[in-house]
Parts: structure tokens; sequence; C-alpha cells
């Protein structure tokens, strides 16, 4: 799973081709529960850039706060949660743009956090759905990545505490990005690939050189 992470700039974001002349630099691009970040959707000639927040807020919520809790779907559940089946249902995939992201890892007891991005330090796209809420009188877009179980991916398995299930993002590759922004609820399996080996990770607090475990 993954609470917080670092959406690339803009130079970056033009890699995965998406047009950012309308992106607001403004943002914080360490992005935690309830932050707004840039997604991809499907638009009519290319692929588009939208700002949403991260944590979905489903079309019934009424409050902000709601998102606090929905930052992540579990795909094995995704159909039937109250929060997340009425975008489910209607196909409502977009791309979350990622440059790195955190998760802890237990050493000696104690939770560390660690650093995980490509070996290349270039940019990825990870699965997501989105909904729109009226709260306020406003209408407001926000989103959640999918997680899939990694309780036996060799990379993926050693971060979380040792006796929670272990969960993934799921990174869709480029050429699949336009299929996952088209695809239907009932092909979507399609697409929950595990998580590829072209990834490294790092304490957080390291700067100077990056360790592959």
């Amino acid at each position: 799973m993954c609470s917080n992470y670092l959406f690339p700039n803009k130079r970056n974001l033009t890699l995965l081709g998406v047009d950012t002349i309308q992106f607001d630099l403004e943002l914080k691009d360490h992005v935690f529960p309830s932050y707004h970040a840039p997604i991809i959707l499907n638009g009519s000639e290319h692929l588009e850039l939208d700002i949403a927040k991260f944590g979905l807020l489903p079309s019934w919520a009424k409050e902000l706060k709601f998102n606090s809790h929905t930052y992540n779907a579990r795909t094995e559940s995704v159909a039937d949660k109250p929060s997340f089946r009425h975008a489910w249902k209607y196909s409502k995939f977009c791309l979350v743009p990622v440059q790195e992201f955190y998760e802890p890892k237990y050493i000696n007891g104690k939770p560390h956090w660690y650093t995980i991005k490509r070996k290349d330090d270039q940019p990825f796209t990870v699965a997501g759905i989105y909904d729109d809420a009226v709260i306020d009188g406003n209408k407001v877009r926000s989103f959640s990545m999918l997680t899939i179980n990694s309780d036996h991916h060799p990379f993926m398995k050693q971060f979380h505490a040792p006796k929670d299930e272990k969960r993934s993002i799921i990174v869709i590759p480029e050429q699949y990005r336009k299929d996952w922004l088209t695809a239907d609820h009932e092909h979507a399996h399609e697409y929950f690939f595990q998580m590829p080996d072209e990834f490294i990770t790092f304490p957080r607090d390291e700067q100077k050189q990056n360790v592959l475990f």
C-alpha cells in the first residue's frame, strides 16, 4: 500500500506523454492523504492531466475528511466497498504519476521509512480510480491507488509490519497506459501487474548513494 509519495516535476511529467501547460507548480510534490496531486485521464485525443485529492471521496460523500482512509483500494474488494464501488462500476480509471514512494520496513521491531523508485530514476504510472463528489456546492475530484497482495513478492514483501499482510501498488507500464484508461471493470484484472524488477529501495535519510536490497 502507499500513503505518501513524490510526484514527478514538470519536466518528468512530459516524459509520460501529457501536456503540462496548465500544471500548477504550487502543489506540494510530496503527497499525503487529502493533498492535491496530478492524475492522468484519457482525453479525446491525448492523455490529459488533471488535479485531484489523494483519498477517494465517493459520489455520496458530504465532507472532505472522508478521504483520510480511502487513499488505497484493495483489488479484491474494490467492487463491493461502498467507498469505491461507484467508481469501479463505471470504470473511472486513472493513472497516478509517481517519481518515488515510501514504505516502512521493520528492523529490530521498529519501522524505518524507505524510498522506492526506478533504478533509472524515471517517473512511472500507478493504477488508480477516481470519482467526483459535490461538497458544500463544489465539485471535488479525488482518487485512490489500487493495491494487490504481495506476500510472496521477492521485493515488496519486505515492507510493513512482520505480521501484516503485504500490499503493493500496481505499476502500469508505458505500453499499457492507454489500455488501462480505456478498460472496463470486467477486464481490469488483466492489468493487475506485480511490481517489476527495475525498482530499488534505500533508507529515506540516505542521500548520497542508493543501495539495492
